[in-house]
């Protein structure tokens, strides 16, 4: 079991789906955890991780707007003295044509899922720098970053762009201790995928080798281990957790 005792850690997008699953996991693995999202279920989530025993903080934020964040991690520093691990899990993905995808639809998007990594990824920096420590944890995804999906271009070129974001910035912090990696879910069982309906939630287990669909767990046990001392010697990395999805 692996022992997040001491650690401070902040998780974006994290009212439901994968990021509450990995706010809820740091919790028990003994982190105090900040809980980020722009909608009031992100304190359901903060009542949850109280019952492990563990300090918390909700924050409402626009991870598009840098002041927003700005902010919610000078309340993080506040409340605890520190922080050692950044989730960057905030994203949505709105299906669209690209003949139909306006100028507002595309920087929606671009400024969720990458602006707001960037944004709390250059806040929390200073302060991981200080600290000779950190490890950062983008959630990227097999779209974009692996293989392409229709009517998701400004999904997947967010995707992408984290990436290249995540190999760059590794380099840029290795000096400081700080180890920066990307996760690439593949089909994931969460709110979000429950519109897709049922014959295309068979259709695409059909195509997983490892034979399910994954769940939010999964890629929360990734999580942990990135966030760990085991975890010390990776950096850069994009590591594709998708039971097997892209390798036909």
């Amino acid at each position: 079991m692996i022992n997040l005792n001491g650690r401070v850690a902040i998780v974006t997008g994290a009212a439901q789906g994968i990021g509450k699953e990995v706010g809820l996991s740091l919790a028990r693995a003994g982190a105090d955890v900040v809980i980020v999202d722009v909608v009031d279920k992100l304190f359901e989530v903060v009542k949850d991780i109280k019952k492990h025993g563990r300090n918390t903080l909700g924050i409402k934020c626009d991870v598009s707007n840098y002041n927003d964040v700005k902010n919610a991690v000078d309340q993080v520093i506040d409340k605890f003295g520190g922080v050692d691990i950044l989730v960057n899990n905030a994203g949505i993905y709105p299906f669209r044509p690209i003949l139909e995808m306006n100028e507002e639809d595309w920087d929606k998007v671009i400024g969720v899922n990458l602006k707001g990594v960037f944004n709390f990824t250059k806040a929390v920096l200073p302060k991981m720098i200080e600290q000779k420590r950190g490890k950062i944890i983008n959630i990227a995804s097999i779209a974009g970053a692996v293989v392409g999906f229709m009517n998701l271009t400004h999904y997947s070129a967010s995707k992408a762009g984290i990436v290249g974001f995540t190999k760059s910035l590794a380099l840029e912090v290795a000096k400081y201790r700080i180890n920066v990696n990307a996760i690439s879910p593949g089909p994931i069982l969460t709110e979000g995928t429950e519109i897709l309906g049922h014959e295309m939630y068979e259709q695409i287990k059909m195509a997983i080798p490892i034979g399910r669909w994954g769940k939010p767990e999964d890629v929360a046990n990734l999580v942990i281990f990135l966030a760990s001392d085991e975890s010390n010697f990776i950096t850069g990395q994009n590591i594709v957790i998708d039971g097997g999805y892209t390798l036909q």
